[in-house]
């Protein structure tokens, strides 16, 4: 009875038939496709289709280095529709969002704010107290929709805009 309860609180189905669960080995091919595809399609605004751009920001991005974040413990999430992969987050235990990336098939469906819910619900049962990260030009405006804030002069990261922001995880009472 144990194990059942631990799976069931693995894989949690939110409303619109998404589950949202823990990546594994076995979904870094289908985790590469997503963050691939979501900075070479969502995220033209940033890196202007150019191709220097685009090789270095998805040069960490193949499957054998994914397979390392998940085997030396690093904290990635995924939203899962219809058995696809739709969406991508990770989180480090100090607070910072490392990753949200969303498959351009599922855009604009709810997938991203639901998978970052889901990803400060999990820093919160980790005691952090404020959440951060350092969002793209494109992603800038979602992430203030979700109650972000800018908190800091933007930098760069090889010439793209990186605008860093938080959230406070405390319930507003």
């Amino acid at each position: 009875m144990q194990n059942k309860r631990g799976i069931a609180q693995a894989f949690s189905t939110v409303p619109g038939g998404v589950t949202l669960r823990r990546a594994t080995v076995f979904d870094v091919f289908s985790l590469s496709r997503v963050l691939i595809r979501s900075i070479t399609d969502l995220c033209a605004a940033d890196h202007g289709n150019d191709p220097r751009n685009l090789r270095l920001w998805t040069a960490n991005k193949d499957p054998e280095t994914i397979r390392g974040w998940i085997v030396s413990g690093s904290v990635i999430w995924l939203a899962e529709a219809a058995g696809q992969v739709a969406a991508v987050g990770g989180i480090f235990e100090t607070g910072k969002v490392s990753l949200l990336y969303v498959d351009p098939d599922h855009a604009g469906r709810g997938m991203g704010s639901k998978l970052l819910a889901k990803l400060e619900r999990e820093l919160t049962a980790l005691g952090c107290e404020e959440a951060r990260l350092d969002a793209t030009r494109t992603a800038r405006d979602f992430y203030s929709k979700q109650g972000w804030v800018q908190c800091g002069d933007p930098g760069s990261w090889n010439g793209i805009p990186q605008f860093p922001m938080r959230k406070s995880l405390h319930p507003v009472v």
